[in-house]
């Protein structure tokens, strides 16, 4: 069984040594530009056209992130780069769900609790009492309760907070007021802070704009840990200066690293980190992707994971 395995950002060591031990009978071929080694299976993370078309014998793509928008983009680019039925996987959780919820509350307590108003007086040299929010107006809403929405929805409601969740698709979690495709206006009236974890496709692209930012309460807050791409940059900045948005808390961009001239840098109100949010722990994505391998070499049907192409996740 030959793999073949590509990761522009991790060392390969990080991963091979453990899936070596896991699967002894397995030969890896970390790709090279310019070789084709053979491939049965191909573990991946932002492969290029050349290493995976015209691959005739892949039984398998495995994306190693729960994110899969790089490859569908390719993929409709150039619709060879995969064969029609070869499946294509996705990794759930893998570590990131804790993450997502600590990230999560660590963002939004931080707003809860006016902290980066306190920093901003702080700065100006200025003794000065904010009124504090209450749980009972202080309403979050998280837009795409998937595997990672669906957990940080709970865990958020589970601290006190009044928590709504909208998805494209009608969703039943204990303790949050969910909402379907249609509802979305209904979903964001009243909505103070919005938590953004909806999958990359065509139809979620420029999501979050002037539109959705103008339904919002007033003094509203964004936080955005799903793609760059969700996210009308200028509707943003023109939605923080007029204070419809207090202030946005941002992991993810359309351009990574974001451009030392852009205008979030600068902005007083916008809070940067560096795609960090949830970061993929092989330690716990490598047993996920070793069980899943081994069912299908068995010919059994896997379905978790299963990314469906029509859909973008």
């Amino acid at each position: 069984m030959d793999i073949l395995f590509h990761h522009p950002f991790f060392n390969p060591d990080d991963w091979l040594i453990p899936l070596k031990q896991q699967l002894p009978e397995a030969t890896f071929h970390v790709y090279q530009k310019g070789e084709n080694p053979p491939a049965d299976y191909a573990f991946v993370w932002k492969p290029t056209y050349e290493m995976l078309a015209s691959r005739k014998d892949l039984k398998a793509v495995f994306a190693l992130g729960a994110g899969v928008d790089a490859i569908l983009d390719q993929l409709r680019e150039t619709p060879d780069l995969i064969p029609n039925e070869v499946p294509l996987y996705r990794l759930q959780d893998a570590g990131m769900i804790e993450q997502m919820e600590e990230y999560s509350i660590a963002a939004v307590m931080r707003y809860f609790r006016r902290l980066d108003e306190y920093q901003q007086l702080q700065q100006q040299g200025r003794w000065q009492y904010l009124e504090p929010y209450t749980y009972q107006e202080f309403v979050i809403g998280v837009m795409g309760l998937g595997v990672l929405g669906s957990k940080v929805a709970e865990r958020l409601a589970s601290l006190g907070f009044t928590v709504k969740g909208w998805s494209r698709s009608p969703k039943n979690i204990a303790n949050v007021k969910c909402y379907s495709e249609s509802q979305l206006s209904d979903f964001l009236k009243g909505t103070k802070l919005i938590i953004n974890l909806l999958p990359s496709t065509p139809q979620t692209q420029g999501v979050l704009n002037k539109t959705l930012f103008s339904q919002l309460a007033q003094g509203a807050y964004l936080i955005n840990i799903a793609r760059g791409k969700h996210l009308i940059d200028d509707d943003l900045i023109s939605a923080l200066n007029s204070k419809q948005v207090k202030a946005a808390t941002l992991d993810v961009f359309v351009k990574e690293p974001l451009p030392e001239e852009h205008p979030f840098w600068q902005h007083p109100t916008v809070t940067i980190t560096p795609h960090i949010s949830a970061i993929t722990r092989p330690a716990e994505a490598i047993p996920q992707l070793v069980q899943r391998l081994r069912r299908l070499e068995r010919g059994e049907q896997v379905y978790e994971g299963l990314v469906d192409l029509g859909k973008g996740y």
